[in-house]
């Protein structure tokens, strides 16, 4: 029998447990905004990655998006042209910053993560796919590290994961460009494992995380700790580099030309002040 966590319907971030599996289903649901983040999304889904973790019945982890989008990224109406000054006034205080809060949660997670990705990943989207071990895409499926566009960084994912990925030099081009790449594009440079047809990727996702969650837990754990400690680098020091950098860009003028540039739908002219 499957029972389900109950979830409060008007949550941005839904988490359904398959008790018999084992499996966490983590789904961004605000497909009106192609479960874009604002502040209160991701504070809901950094909560769900700290209960994955701590929750000892749980074994996997798929993340996806109500479709049709995976996340298209930050919320620019809320988070960056909001009147309360969004980016650039949030922890202008502050010397160092710590990390993005969800975005550890989801790299620290204990447990394998699958990012099931239903269409488009766009900035901080591209991102949680990357927090993830493993990335089934859907044909659907876009990807952009598109930060450049607005004058930004990105945060950890880019700089911890995507090298390791696809190569230095093709993370290189993704991160510098900001272009937008099909689900074809990312399995030939290795950014996903597998692309499935549309109507296939949730079974798919799910049959692979409930063979993983079938395996010894202690042993699965130690093998994500392993596979961490090999590939990687120090996630907190390098995303807490990432936002230091991406609040001090917020301040440029570059940064609030990408964003007006957004909301206009008109082209950027930037000019490196």
């Amino acid at each position: 029998m499957t029972t389900r966590q109950t979830i409060p319907p008007d949550n941005f971030v839904h988490t359904g447990f398959a008790l018999t599996h084992h499996v966490l289903t983590i789904t961004l649901n605000r497909p009106e905004r192609r479960n874009a983040l604002n502040w209160r999304a991701y504070a809901e889904l950094e909560s769900a990655f700290l209960a994955a973790h701590d929750d000892p019945q749980v074994r996997c982890v798929i993340v996806t998006g109500a479709d049709p989008a995976f996340c298209s990224g930050d919320d620019v109406t809320e988070i960056m042209a909001a009147p309360d000054g969004g980016i650039a006034k949030r922890g202008a205080a502050i010397v160092h910053n710590p990390p993005t809060p969800a975005a550890i949660a989801a790299l620290e997670c204990a447990k394998p993560v699958i990012a099931a990705v239903n269409g488009a990943a766009i900035g901080w989207g591209f991102e949680l796919a990357l927090f993830a071990d493993l990335r089934i895409a859907s044909d659907r499926a876009k990807f952009s590290e598109m930060f450049v566009k607005r004058g930004l960084t990105c945060d950890v994912g880019g700089f911890y994961r995507l090298p390791v990925l696809v190569g230095p030099e093709k993370a290189a081009e993704l991160l510098f460009t900001g272009d937008v790449i099909d689900a074809a594009e990312a399995l030939r440079i290795g950014l996903v494992g597998r692309v499935a047809a549309h109507a296939d990727l949730m079974r798919d996702a799910l049959a692979l995380a409930e063979r993983i969650a079938a395996n010894p837990p202690l042993a699965v754990r130690a093998l994500k700790a392993g596979l961490k400690r090999s590939s990687y680098g120090d996630p907190r020091e390098i995303g807490g580099w990432a936002i230091d950098t991406i609040r001090r860009l917020a301040h440029t003028d570059d940064h609030r030309e990408g964003v007006a540039s957004f909301m206009e739908k008109r082209a950027a002219v930037f000019h490196g002040r």
